[in-house]
């Protein structure tokens, strides 16, 4: 945390002295296994969001003014996929930002999601105060539904072993395997499996 902290662009200007010149995530992956062997995968997300900014009063110029439109670009898209999940859209714009696409898998359906909204008590930002609040009202239209887990079966696991000790035998066989050696492998496999399946066989070998 100290090391992304002390990474994240800060600068100043006339609205704030230490403005955050960039957003900032720190991401943590764990991985467990249940005693039936299944593995489960967990991620956690905390992210700071840097402010949206009005460079006609934060006077910022030269790399502030890209860090600036960078920044209100990405809390744009951030918006757009609040908006489209709110509106149970078909297609949702993850893929517009770094940010969202990031973000993609504490937004869709799959995680518990806790968001805070910084406002300000002064009376020249009551109109980013208002802005605020209904972005706020839209994140808490969303309905996510209930998180669901994200867990790999043996049998998962045991095929994904099979499709790697088929690829490490093709190319042990060919002296090297090139991307489409491994698609059709990978066809071939599942195939092979379905065979297996249909005949009541659990051994790839």
């Amino acid at each position: 945390m100290k090391l992304g902290d002390g990474n994240r662009a800060v600068g100043s200007t006339v609205m704030n002295n230490r403005s955050s010149r960039s957003h900032s995530v720190l991401t943590v992956h764990v991985h467990g296994e249940d005693t039936s062997g299944n593995i489960i995968h967990s991620c956690l997300h905390l992210v700071d969001l840097a402010g949206s900014e009005r460079v006609d009063k934060s006077e910022v110029t030269g790399d502030g003014l890209k860090e600036a439109q960078h920044i209100n670009k990405s809390l744009s898209c951030l918006g757009d996929v609040i908006t489209a999940l709110a509106q149970k859209n078909s297609h949702i714009p993850y893929r517009n930002s770094k940010l969202t696409l990031l973000l993609q898998n504490s937004l869709g359906g799959h995680a518990k999601t806790l968001m805070f909204a910084h406002v300000s008590p002064e009376g020249d930002s009551f109109g980013k105060t208002i802005s605020t609040l209904k972005f706020a009202q839209r994140v808490s239209s969303v309905e996510l539904g209930a998180a669901r887990l994200n867990k790999e079966s043996v049998k998962v696991l045991e095929l994904k072993a099979e499709e790697v000790a088929l690829f490490q035998i093709v190319a042990s066989v060919t002296g090297g395997c090139t991307i489409s050696d491994y698609c059709f492998c990978y066809r071939r496999l599942h195939s092979f499996r379905e065979l297996q399946l249909f005949n009541g066989k659990n051994t790839l070998f």
